[in-house]
């Protein structure tokens, strides 16, 4: 499992002109799913968003209160290696990725995390006021 971070002062995801999920301070949670993910992805995935003291003050999501909006996207495992168009094979299909993004969102909300999210499979436009800038990728298991 794959998740970009961004700190943000403010965030929202919208499909067809409505805004589906909004967020104030806090991170957007890009996230992507490869084949063999499960559970223990998605805790670690989790906890790291959680956790991660990349807010204001060396401080975490937990720390301050801030929300978090969970958007999938399966292109963080595009493989670019070849060519000029990428590959989308180790992305994991969508019955398999959007229940585990779903659980990301839960897994923080059961923290007692303030989450807002996208809609898997849709076309979405993402929003955002970066705030540093802060940008951080994660990845579980960690790459080499």
């Amino acid at each position: 499992m794959r998740a970009v971070l961004q700190r943000v002062t403010g965030a929202r995801v919208s499909v067809d002109d409505e805004v589906v999920g909004s967020i104030g301070p806090g991170l957007v949670a890009l996230v992507g799913v490869t084949h063999g993910d499960g559970p223990t992805e998605v805790e670690a995935i989790a906890r790291k968003i959680a956790t991660l003291r990349i807010l204001d003050g060396e401080r975490s999501v937990v720390d301050v209160g801030a929300e978090v909006l969970v958007v999938s996207q399966f292109t963080l495992y595009a493989d670019t290696r070849k060519g000029r168009r990428p590959s989308w094979g180790a992305a994991a299909p969508g019955p398999q990725a959007e229940p585990l993004v779903a659980a990301v969102a839960e897994a923080l909300r059961a923290e007692g995390i303030s989450v807002a999210e996208g809609r898997f499979g849709a076309e979405m436009q993402v929003a955002l006021v970066g705030d540093g800038p802060v940008t951080i990728l994660l990845d579980h298991p960690p790459q080499a």
